[in-house]
């Protein structure tokens, strides 16, 4: 969703807008059912256009999935050069729908305007009950938080572009970004009211996404850095100089209600993976405490290896506003 818009008063069967900067919105159609509708596309990840298209659509994808619902339907967004090869242009089209059709969706259509630059993605319909809704806020006292996927896919992808990573080494990684999130989700709905938040990792990066769970939730995310998945070559691309363009405005974000519990304050890594813009991320989720590692062995048993548990929700200070804190 976007940073910066506001809810306005209107239809109540809206039951998700803008008001918290959730994943997608959701609308109650009866006692039953509700649809969820997002949308998004991202620039190519490499010279690969199937496997582009294969890892825009999860991203897309995945804000569906943070909601704890189905897709059932996507359309493609297509914002496409002149110039773009047209085979090119039919990969990227079907790699999309081949992550859709893993989804159990399908593509109905879509639509294409030229662009000076490539981008592509997806519209994306799904449904949920709507007491079964997941909502980034909710977050309670007490809740372990998980993260289901590494992070540092902004510094691969960016590195790659800058030559500070190879090819093979680089796809390796963009291959896991095009695994969907479904599993995740499914887990997340059968764990029922266990679970209390969830939001996917994207463009914000882990300290946007986590800090507006936070604010929205009126609570403190403490997060243990040492605990933090990452992906291979991070340290070297940090150390090569390689940062993306959100990152710095992500930090900026994040700084007024960050504190960092952590004698010398965040390394060099640590600063650029917190602060990393994420493509198709994991989901940032708060769950009971008691249940936390019984949830990260159901989802690694359904083979989302890399879940763990990365922090815990506590209580706001009296005379501080609900953030986040870093520790060892």
């Amino acid at each position: 969703m976007l940073r910066g818009l506001h809810q306005v008063a209107g239809d109540p069967a809206l039951l998700v807008g803008v008001e918290t900067g959730d994943d997608a919105a959701v609308y109650r159609l009866d006692d039953a059912q509700a649809v969820v509708c997002t949308a998004d596309y991202i620039t190519p990840v490499m010279d690969d256009p199937f496997l582009f298209g294969r890892v825009a659509a999860a991203n897309a994808l995945s804000d569906v999935y943070a909601m704890g619902a189905r897709p059932l339907v996507a359309l493609a967004l297509c914002m496409f050069p002149k110039e773009l090869d047209p085979e090119a242009a039919r990969l990227i089209l079907e790699g999309g729908r081949a992550a859709v059709a893993e989804a159990g969706a399908v593509v109905g259509g879509g639509h294409t305007v030229r662009s000076p630059e490539l981008l592509y993605g997806l519209a994306v319909t799904g449904v949920v009950h709507p007491g079964r809704v997941l909502r980034n806020v909710g977050a309670r006292v007490g809740d372990a938080l998980l993260l289901t996927k590494p992070l540092g896919s902004g510094l691969v992808i960016n590195g790659l572009r800058k030559g500070a990573i190879d090819e093979a080494s680089a796809r390796s990684i963009i291959e896991r970004l095009a695994i969907l999130n479904r599993a995740a989700a499914e887990v997340l709905v059968e764990a029922g009211a266990v679970v209390h938040a969830a939001t996917d990792v994207t463009g914000f990066g882990l300290s946007g996404h986590a800090l507006g769970m936070a604010r929205g939730s009126r609570v403190t995310l403490e997060l243990s850095l040492g605990a933090l998945p990452r992906y291979p070559h991070v340290e070297a691309l940090v150390a090569a100089g390689v940062t993306t363009g959100s990152t710095r405005p992500n930090r900026a974000h994040a700084a007024p209600a960050t504190r960092v519990a952590v004698e010398g304050g965040l390394s060099p890594v640590d600063d650029q993976l917190i602060h990393d813009p994420q493509t198709s991320g994991g989901l940032l989720v708060a769950v009971e405490g008691d249940a936390a590692e019984g949830l990260v062995a159901r989802l690694r048993a359904r083979g989302v290896e890399d879940a763990r548990v990365v922090g815990r929700v506590v209580a706001t200070a009296l005379d501080a506003e609900p953030g986040l804190v870093f520790t060892a």
